[in-house]
């Protein structure tokens, strides 16, 4: 006759498998962190404090890494500096082309326009670029990196724009037109804060700028250019 002792149900053995030990990191992934790191921190860095009171000896204890391992990267300020704006111009660009294609009510169209152009133009980083370029005191090999890394970021940005209000009916030579105007408008802005900051005024600027757009593009269909 069986026992209580055998009528006892054996514990049940557990179906999950062992976790298999984390992937430990390669040397270049984790070269790449550490300088994605850096330069996240120097771009908060200049953000808070502008580029006057930058100072690279704050980027390590920013960014939780050594002094070694950033001036490893980064032996310059002129180099750090230059590396950040690249990575910012280049996310503002990701950023941007995917705001242009996901705009999909033609009269949102010039609106969004300018609302990314004021995200971007009207940043630290964006007046930091511009006080590189027109310092005297700035290394001609320096400015001259600004300046490419500004066209190689923003043209992408200008032509997805420029295809966002081409696919509304609008001729591709006058989206381009009407785009590199309307950012014209919101760069010269951004600019004039330099002397003269005036948020209201600018929005009510940019609220008659697109009025403005909107009268051109009535009269432009009316005389039957506009298909």
């Amino acid at each position: 006759m069986p026992t209580r002792a055998d009528r006892t149900p054996a514990p049940l053995k557990s179906a999950r498998r062992p976790l298999a030990p984390p992937r430990r990191r390669t040397q270049a992934e984790r070269t790449a962190e550490t300088r994605l790191r850096i330069l996240k921190a120097a771009a908060n860095l200049i953000r808070r404090r502008g580029y006057a009171r930058f100072r690279t000896a704050e980027v390590a204890t920013e960014a939780g890494v050594s002094r070694g391992a950033q001036l490893h990267h980064f032996p310059t300020k002129d180099s750090l500096v230059v590396a950040t704006l690249e990575y910012v111009f280049e996310q503002a660009q990701i950023l941007s082309r995917r705001r242009a294609a996901a705009i999909n009510r033609p009269r949102d169209l010039i609106e969004a326009v300018i609302e990314d152009a004021k995200e971007f133009f009207f940043s630290a980083h964006f007046l930091v670029a511009i006080d590189i370029v027109l310092s005297t005191s700035t290394d001609q090999a320096v400015r001259k990196k600004i300046l490419d890394i500004s066209r190689k970021a923003r043209r992408p940005v200008e032509a997805a724009w420029a295809e966002a209000l081409a696919a509304s009916n609008v001729p591709p030579a006058v989206a381009a037109d009407i785009v590199a105007l309307t950012l014209g408008v919101v760069r010269g802005m951004a600019l004039r804060t330099l002397w003269d900051n005036d948020p209201k005024w600018f929005d009510h600027l940019f609220g008659l700028w697109r009025q403005m757009i909107k009268v051109f593009l009535e009269a432009e269909q009316k005389r039957g250019r506009l298909q």
